[in-house]
């Protein structure tokens, strides 16, 4: 009897501190998620090791989490769109400017710049090394249907190639061209293990390269010029997101720390991306002529 009477107390007690933890446990949380961030970027900011030598120093700084989601520029985009992250680091302007148009994204940032390269077997039989443009060196590996291996993934590397067959008048298509549907450093290894000739950014080009036959057989045109922005994805569009986290990143990664800290980072010996935020005298963009930013 004195047990029956005693449950019902029990159960009331439980009950009110179960109420009672149930606001702490949920101020946790919160806590814990405002100091995550989602990063969706490019597979040529990971591949270089870029990110790696700066995300630790702005994790202690602000006391953040970056979560990296590195994909091509296209999916990072759609995450952003979806309202998947928090922000996106990418280098495609065109499609960086439609994301803020239509309202996904905030604004676009200049960050950096490095430039796109046409790399190939060291017998360069298509002799794209004695091209006069960017245009002319694909010309030239259409012609000889040399073995090209496109990253065919929407991503930044992907549409600037595809703008390049455009302009060149080409339609790529045969056994010649082959879409590997992969990151730039898979796509980097297949080509060295074919023998053929790929587009890639400079900065992953640097950090892959004593590991590749491959040789630049084609620089220099300011056409494969390779700007990098970076937008927080839209907090009137998606109020959960970590729009504090995602300007915070700005901020610092475009600040006089920041801009340094990417015009230091180099690869024997050689810098893989030239800092372009406004900083003063820390990053000065220095676009080749006629290069579109």
């Amino acid at each position: 009897m004195v047990l029956n009477m005693q449950l019902p107390r029990l159960f009331k007690y439980t009950a009110v501190l179960t109420y009672a933890l149930l606001p702490f446990s949920a101020i946790a949380a919160d806590v814990e998620s405002s100091k995550t961030l989602r990063l969706a970027t490019t597979t040529s900011t990971e591949n270089s090791g870029l990110l790696q030598n700066l995300l630790p120093y702005f994790e202690r700084k602000t006391g953040y989490t970056v979560h990296v989601i590195a994909v091509g520029t296209g999916k990072a985009l759609r995450m952003g769109r979806d309202g998947d992250v928090d922000v996106v680091l990418v280098h495609a302007p065109a499609a960086e400017q439609k994301f803020v148009d239509e309202g996904a994204g905030v604004k676009r940032v200049k960050v950096m710049y490095n430039d796109f390269v046409i790399v190939g077997p060291a017998g360069d039989p298509a002799s794209v090394s004695s091209s006069t443009s960017g245009i002319d060196a694909l010309s030239k590996i259409a012609k000889s249907q040399a073995i090209f291996i496109s990253r065919g993934d929407d991503s930044g590397t992907n549409k600037k190639e595809l703008s390049l067959w455009k302009n060149a008048g080409i339609k790529p298509q045969g056994d010649w061209y082959r879409e590997a549907g992969q990151g730039m450093g898979k796509v980097l290894q297949m080509s060295g293990e074919l023998a053929a000739y790929t587009l890639t950014d400079r900065g992953t080009w640097l950090a892959y390269q004593t590991k590749s036959p491959l040789k630049i057989t084609y620089e220099g045109d300011p056409i494969l010029f390779n700007p990098y922005g970076i937008i927080a994805v839209n907090p009137a569009r998606y109020p959960d997101i970590n729009s504090a986290g995602a300007q915070a990143l700005i901020d610092w990664i475009t600040s006089p720390d920041g801009q340094r800290m990417i015009g230091s980072y180099t690869v024997a010996g050689s810098l893989l991306f030239t800092p372009s935020a406004d900083t003063g005298h820390v990053a000065q963009e220095k676009a080749p002529a006629g290069a579109a930013y």
